[in-house]
């Protein structure tokens, strides 16, 4: 009995407390150049469901970036302190409409992976789902959201908030 009173109340106190946050790699905020390499994109998804071609999620990545990063980006890996490799895949999943037992049929996801250029480690990595459309040009915004998105989250990681005083 003493014992479940004991583990309730570290449990309560676990619930209680927010969660310590865990350390984000130096190299992320004090890296001033970045090389971004396309991982391409998975077959079958240019010119339907997205228009363009597979070269379009680095090509709007590298824009978008461009735009709103502190970031220098290099046309030279060996250049750079770090590498952003961008991929969209289209995973194969369950073909099943039967979505009561938890499976559901996988949608395209943008993925960002950065590497330590110098050591060549996996210092973070990204996912952005592109939701689903009917219309090519809903698929083409939804695409262009995820873009965005992935964006968003790798500037998030690398230029955090000024602290509260």
């Amino acid at each position: 009995m003493a014992v479940s009173l004991v583990m309730a109340g570290i449990a309560a106190a676990r619930q209680a407390a927010s969660p310590a946050a865990a350390p984000v790699p130096s190299m992320l905020r004090s890296a001033r150049t970045a090389f971004i390499s396309n991982a391409g994109s998975d077959s079958g998804l240019f010119p339907e469901p997205f228009s363009g071609d597979p070269d379009r999620p680095y090509a709007e990545f590298y824009q978008d970036l461009k735009t709103t990063s502190q970031l220098q980006l290099v046309n030279d890996p060996s250049a750079a302190d770090l590498v952003l490799e961008v991929r969209l895949n289209a995973p194969n999943g369950p073909q099943n409409p039967n979505k009561q037992n938890g499976a559901s049929d996988p949608l395209p996801m943008l993925r960002l992976v950065v590497y330590d250029r110098r050591t060549h480690y996996v210092l973070w990595a990204f996912t952005e789902s592109v939701e689903q459309a009917y219309l090519q040009k809903t698929h083409d915004r939804n695409l262009d959201d995820a873009i965005s998105r992935l964006v968003a989250d790798f500037e998030r990681i690398g230029n955090p908030p000024p602290a509260a005083p």
